[in-house]
């Protein structure tokens, strides 16, 4: 992994407060981070915050990173159920001319325009294209309930009360599959 192309990498995303897109590394291990997103105006995800997994390779930037949604997201390219993301520099498009950046932006753009015919998720791909309205509504219910900027989530809350910084609770909880107890395992061994 080429850690200084990463350095800067990061330092471009920093430094733009115009995108609503940004990566923090988690704990001192530079192959593992968490995104965050907005969800783009003028779509059903429109107010909602979403946190990314990012995973490197020491492949990287030669091998596309590893990617999915720790939020929850209603979205005919994203598997309901573990966040998995079907976005094809994500995969055989990956180039190392992209970056991180790049890649949330894609992630952001995704958001905007679905491609129910190539889904992840064939429920949520199936209900885009029989019944749109349908779609729309649920989306941001989903939106509402698991992305709102002003939600509370009362275990990311217990665990951050014990000191737990934001991103490795949310880390910890996704990888847990919301199991609090596990999480707090997952937190306490550094795993």
């Amino acid at each position: 992994m080429d850690t200084n192309r990463l350095a800067k990498e990061l330092r471009e995303i920093q430094s733009d407060t115009k995108s609503g897109v940004t990566v923090e590394v988690l704990g001192d291990n530079l192959a593992h981070m968490q995104g965050t997103l907005k969800g783009p105006e003028e779509s059903p995800y429109e107010g909602g915050k979403f946190y990314v997994d990012i995973q490197l390779t020491n492949s990287y930037p030669f091998e596309a990173p590893k990617m999915r949604f720790i939020t929850k997201v209603w979205h005919p390219n994203v598997s309901s159920a573990n966040g998995a993301i079907c976005l094809d520099i994500l995969k055989d498009q990956w180039s190392p001319a992209l970056s991180i950046k790049t890649a949330m932006l894609s992630l952001q753009a995704l958001l905007s325009t679905p491609e129910p015919n190539d889904p992840q998720d064939a429920v949520v791909a199936r209900q885009y294209l029989d019944s749109y309205e349908e779609f729309v509504k649920h989306a941001k219910e989903w939106t509402a309930k698991y992305a709102s900027e002003n939600r509370k989530d009362e275990k990311e809350e217990k665990l951050k009360e014990m000191g737990f910084g934001e991103a490795a609770v949310r880390n910890a909880l996704s990888r847990a599959a919301g199991d609090e107890q596990q999480a707090l395992e997952l937190l306490l061994t550094g795993l």
